[in-house]
């Protein structure tokens, strides 16, 4: 049976559950997410492992890059990453890394960087399905109308992010 390494982190925005595959991080997610059964099960079945209470090299440089992010010491993560999902929420997730750091975007903006200008609502949802927060930084999406919008690590853990962002970036 192949493993899929799991380990709790708890950081001063929230718990997460950190996971690795073959030396890459495939999970940095809201521990207590409404969406927490649903994507587990699609890593579980994408890689074709279980999960495995276990600690690694890779979980390990990624609770240093959340711990220096989160204490302002870093603005780039290098941890690698294994994105698990189907070839249209990779594009989105590729496209979310891409927003600057301490910058903000749109489900829009996303759609039409994406050259697909009409799937706002299938970048919304690839959005919510993103298992590698932070790093994948879904918490960069924000309404149209500027407002903050849905997270699943909650309204207040995206604002407490984005101003971490925006101290760091000055």
């Amino acid at each position: 049976m192949k493993t899929i390494n799991i380990q709790s982190f708890k950081t001063s925005v929230g718990e997460l559950l950190l996971g690795s595959f073959n030396g890459k991080l495939c999970l940095c997610d809201w521990k207590y997410r409404k969406m927490r059964a649903s994507i587990d099960a699609r890593i579980k079945k994408g890689l074709q492992a279980e999960f495995v209470v276990k600690k690694d090299e890779v979980i390990e440089q990624a609770k240093q890059e959340l711990n220096e992010y989160l204490n302002f010491q870093r603005k780039i993560f290098t941890v690698p990453l294994l994105m698990i999902g189907t070839d249209f929420q990779k594009t989105v997730w590729d496209a979310l890394i891409k927003i600057p750091f301490g910058e903000t975007s749109t489900y829009m903006n996303i759609a039409e960087d994406i050259a697909n200008k009409n799937s706002v609502r299938a970048v919304a949802n690839a959005n919510g399905a993103n298992a590698i927060s932070i790093m994948v930084p879904c918490h960069r999406i924000i309404g149209s109308n500027g407002s903050l919008i849905g997270y699943a690590g909650g309204i207040k853990t995206k604002e407490q992010l984005l101003s971490l962002e925006n101290d760091m970036f000055i």
